[in-house]
């Protein structure tokens, strides 16, 4: 039989030992290993909002282009980095109603975060030229619970969005068409946003003004001449809104209620 040297294991080595057996330069790697710890990059919200990444995409869309339409799967949100859009429904009859106005730092088809996955029950459609975030719903619902930051401002914004449509519903149960129809041109200058306001508003029809109003597209006209020859708006092209328009939805400053301002003729 070969006299074969068999190697004697430590008891370090076994794992019954204890620290005072392992060598001190072993101890040292280990420790120093322990005290290692991996830190979570902090989130970026508007990194996240603006870049493209796993699950979103950037999508650039022409006037008129939809975003999505009225009966397609609901599959994701966006997110408007620049331009302005509409919301519109369409009824059984065929009739088309415009429900809301986009604007950039919204979202828009946040109806597809729903616990069952659905059709859209509306149409996002660019008034101008858009650029946007398309989120996939997977990431959307991904992303919520673990970013507090881009949860926080995703609940900012549904709120906000509640109380404006409660302030629609309100606008159209008690206002005149005229007053309504300044409050919109007010809405999509951005007056009353953070920042400067933008007094010319992107091109819109008057037949879209009319829907969004509850109104004719002749009223519309007639309003919106009535606005020029005041001086709270001028358009050709693209219609320039004045902060003196603010007077007719904050305190009713109109010809019939302030005698300082000349009345026009035929007002309906």
């Amino acid at each position: 039989m070969l006299g074969i040297p068999i190697p004697l294991l430590t008891c370090w080595q076994c794992g019954r030992g204890t620290n005072e057996d392992r060598p001190t330069s072993i101890l040292q790697a280990e420790e120093g290993f322990q005290m290692v710890e991996l830190e979570k990059p902090a989130f970026d919200v508007a990194a996240f909002l603006a870049q493209v990444g796993l699950g979103r995409r950037i999508v650039q869309l022409a006037p008129k282009q939809p975003f999505f339409s009225q009966g397609d799967s609901a599959d994701s949100v966006f997110y408007l980095q620049k331009g302005s859009a509409k919301v519109t429904v369409v009824s059984h009859a065929g009739k088309e109603a415009t429900i809301r106005l986009i604007s950039a730092g919204d979202f828009v088809g946040e109806e597809s975060l729903a616990a069952v996955h659905g059709l859209r029950l509306a149409t996002a459609t660019a008034i101008a030229a858009c650029t946007a975030l398309k989120i996939g719903r997977e990431e959307m619902i991904r992303v919520m619970p673990e970013e507090h930051d881009f949860s926080d401002l995703f609940l900012r914004f549904l709120l906000s969005r509640s109380m404006r449509i409660q302030a629609d519903l309100v606008d159209q149960l008690f206002n005149s068409s005229e007053k309504r129809l300044a409050r919109i041109l007010l809405l999509m200058a951005e007056f009353g946003k953070p920042g400067e306001p933008e007094p010319l508003i992107p091109k819109i029809s008057q037949e879209t003004l009319a829907e969004m109003i509850g109104t004719t597209r002749s009223r519309v006209s007639f309003f919106m001449n009535r606005f020029r020859k005041l001086g709270f708006i001028e358009y050709n092209d693209r219609i320039r809104v004045h902060k003196s328009l603010l007077n007719i939805v904050l305190l009713d400053q109109l010809p019939e209620h302030n005698p300082q301002i000349p009345a026009m003729a035929g007002v309906p």
